[in-house]
């Protein structure tokens, strides 16, 4: 067979012209896609249901159990607050925690402790929610795990710092308006934070202590402070006398205004400290305010300086008497060597010492 018979055969070639038209879709078809669309939604829809409440089960069930744990941690924190505030009603006790010491202490816990339950509840809730929608939390918790070490490694000395504030606040070890030694450093506490704390030192500066740092603290205004007062007078003192102007200044400081406030125990004289060739000690000693002990200690010493005299009795390291300078003044002749037997030419001395003369070699 030819080829033109086969050309023939097939029919004439395509023009450009004669290229297909895209296919119009029908009504039958757009009732088939919508068949198809309907079977589809009815076989899932029973599974899509289930994972809706279920999600929305647990985002109920956590919300409501937030409320209800930070309900519950601000009773207990008020409860606790009540509590100390009736226990420590006394005189003695109202002046240790105050009112407005005890309150920021209790809203700090309050606050710790209602973020570490919210950070708890909405975290595991978060994490069931993912495994609804069956997603693997295997690899997210693993690569949460290596992220807390990493983080931890790095910010060992943030997270030192935190859990040494909680603590810190949890035990009441100091507050705002105390006056604490904490090592590094010392003064009066101005703001308690959970990793920082600061404080306003004795001329002014302010200190930022971090939490994790602190390795003692030294409360100067818990309980009560002490002032102590060391009277030296001379050995030959009469100890009875000097006792009995101590206890007449004690009773007439106890006495009066505002120290009878700053003491809260009478001013006891102790007795003798220590007792020297030529002095002796007497200790006075007082149970104060917290925080008052140095301004006890420097009105006892005024008042005890100036009681003592007035009834004559000497104190070591002053010139009280005019007699007492002029026995400790030095002699004047006592640098003076005494005069020397060789001063005169014609003692004996003077002339065993002298040379001889010469001889005479003339004839």
């Amino acid at each position: 067979m030819s080829l033109s018979a086969v050309l023939s055969a097939d029919g004439p070639s395509p023009t450009p012209s004669d290229s297909p038209t895209p296919r119009v879709p029908s009504l039958q078809d757009a009732q088939e896609s919508a068949s198809n669309a309907a079977g589809w939604v009815e076989e899932n829809w029973s599974t899509w249901l289930a994972i809706g409440l279920r999600v929305l089960l647990i985002v109920v069930i956590a919300a409501v159990l937030r409320v209800v744990v930070r309900r519950a941690i601000t009773k207990l924190v008020d409860r606790m607050s009540r509590t100390g505030q009736a226990v420590d009603g006394g005189g003695l006790g109202g002046l240790l925690v105050n009112a407005e010491r005890r309150r920021q202490r209790s809203q700090a816990i309050g606050s710790v402790l209602r973020s570490v339950a919210s950070f708890l509840i909405l975290g595991t809730a978060a994490l069931m929610v993912l495994g609804t929608f069956q997603i693997n939390l295997a690899p997210l918790l693993a690569s949460a795990g290596v992220a807390g070490v990493a983080i931890g490694f790095g910010a060992r000395n943030l997270v030192t710092d935190f859990l040494s504030g909680v603590f810190m606040i949890l035990e009441d070890q100091y507050g705002v308006g105390d006056t604490i030694d904490a090592g590094v450093a010392s003064g009066e506490v101005i703001e308690v934070g959970l990793r920082v704390t600061k404080l306003r030192g004795a001329d002014g500066e302010i200190w930022y202590v971090r939490n994790g740092e602190v390795k003692r603290i030294g409360n100067l205004s818990q309980g009560w402070a002490t002032a102590n007062v060391d009277v030296t007078v001379r050995a030959d003192e009469d100890l009875d006398e000097v006792k009995a102007v101590l206890v007449e200044v004690a009773e007439r400081t106890s006495k009066e205004e505002p120290w009878n406030e700053f003491l809260w125990s009478p001013v006891e004289v102790l007795g003798l400290d220590s007792v020297l060739l030529d002095s002796m000690v007497v200790r006075v000693s007082a149970k104060t305010m917290p925080g008052k002990s140095l301004t006890v200690e420097r009105e006892l010493r005024w008042r005890i300086k100036r009681a003592l005299d007035a009834a004559g009795i000497r104190i070591v390291g002053g010139a009280t008497a005019a007699e007492d300078v002029a026995a400790s003044a030095p002699d004047p002749t006592a640098g003076v060597a005494p005069p020397s037997a060789y001063a005169s030419t014609v003692s004996p001395q003077s002339v065993a010492a002298s040379p001889l003369p010469p001889p005479n070699v003339t004839k």
